[in-house]
């Protein structure tokens, strides 16, 4: 008997540890499922972006390569700048010559020109006088036949004539002395608008001629070389971006009530287990699905779950595109705090 007793505890204590193992004390809610490790497996994921430039030109310069690390603003590359630095150049003396037409109209005539547009109106008022004079004898001498028909005719004309001239230098000065049309500044306004928009457009399109980081992140691919041609929809560089860094991954119906956003987890991989990132719960989506074929739990693989982003807060250059990781989630102790 004494030696039975020592078989029947050792084989009650390896048929407790079998129970444990296979989590029979759960199963028979012996211990409660907050209590338990709550273990999710997602991957990573790293957005990446297609970089290319806004203009087309001819590959000049290229200062990146693959596997690089790369700042916000950084050139990367450079297009044959001279056809769009002509452009710029000829849009400010467009500008230049715009400008000075418009404060030409502004500035109204000079003095000297509204003097001598009086000068000519004296002088026509003069000749006019002189042309009556030279009319009233010809009348009077025509019916004493000591001129022709003609005289008179000749003198007539001159008369007309000359009061001609007046009128036109009369117009003249009032037009100068009234200065320019509204009309007439406003559309020199307008044009002088018009070509500095045209010259800011080909500013814009001289500083695109230089391809820089829209953010942190290392060069993936280099897809062109020096002196390709290239047009606005093609890639040169794929950038994959430093932050953020993203966990996908998904959590079954039951236990959406054990998490929620903000919350605080632990995120580990394979290849540096015991270097967990500490990341925040960002997104829970609103809409169930199928468990996609990436999650490796079988007990989830036909369940209906719903997507998770988790954000990690300090990220590093180990933890790579599509790598699975585990997340690990805070297990309340046994007070419920």
């Amino acid at each position: 008997m004494k030696r039975v007793l020592p078989l029947v505890i050792l084989l009650l204590v390896a048929a407790g540890a079998a129970a444990w193992w296979y989590g029979l004390p759960e199963k028979l809610g012996w211990w409660p499922e907050a209590r338990r490790e709550f273990v999710l497996y997602g991957n990573v994921d790293i957005r990446q972006v297609s970089l290319g430039f806004r203009v087309s030109g001819r590959l000049a310069e290229l200062h990146a390569d693959e596997g690089d690390v790369v700042k916000t603003g950084t050139v990367l590359a450079k297009l044959d700048a001279a056809p769009y630095e002509f452009a710029v150049r000829s849009g400010e003396a467009n500008v230049a010559a715009l400008q000075a037409t418009l404060d030409k109209l502004k500035a109204g005539p000079r003095p000297t020109e509204i003097a001598q547009a009086r000068a000519a109106y004296d002088e026509s008022v003069a000749d006019l006088r002189n042309a009556n004079l030279a009319y009233d004898r010809a009348r009077q001498l025509r019916p004493q036949g000591t001129i022709s028909e003609a005289s008179l005719d000749q003198a007539t004309a001159a008369r007309a004539m000359a009061a001609a001239r007046s009128d036109s230098a009369n117009e003249a000065l009032k037009l100068l002395l009234e200065g320019s049309r509204v009309e007439d500044i406003d559309a020199a306004d307008a044009q002088l608008k018009a070509a500095q928009a045209t010259l800011a457009s080909a500013r814009t399109s001289l500083e695109d001629t230089q391809l820089r980081a829209p953010n942190d992140g290392v060069i993936l691919s280099r897809v062109r070389e020096n002196g390709a041609i290239v047009s606005p929809a093609d890639t040169v560089f794929v950038l994959s971006l430093t932050e953020p860094v993203w966990v996908r991954t998904y959590v079954a119906e039951p236990d959406l009530g054990r998490i929620h956003p903000g919350m605080k987890v632990a995120v580990t991989s394979d290849t540096a287990p015991d270097k967990p990132y500490e990341g925040t719960i960002g997104f829970i989506s609103p809409v169930a699905e199928f468990t996609p074929k990436s999650v490796e739990t079988p007990e989830l693989r036909t369940d209906l779950v719903y997507r998770l982003r988790i954000v990690i807060d300090k990220p590093g250059l180990d933890l790579r595109q599509g790598m699975p990781v585990t997340v690990r989630f805070p297990t309340p102790t046994a007070g419920g705090q």
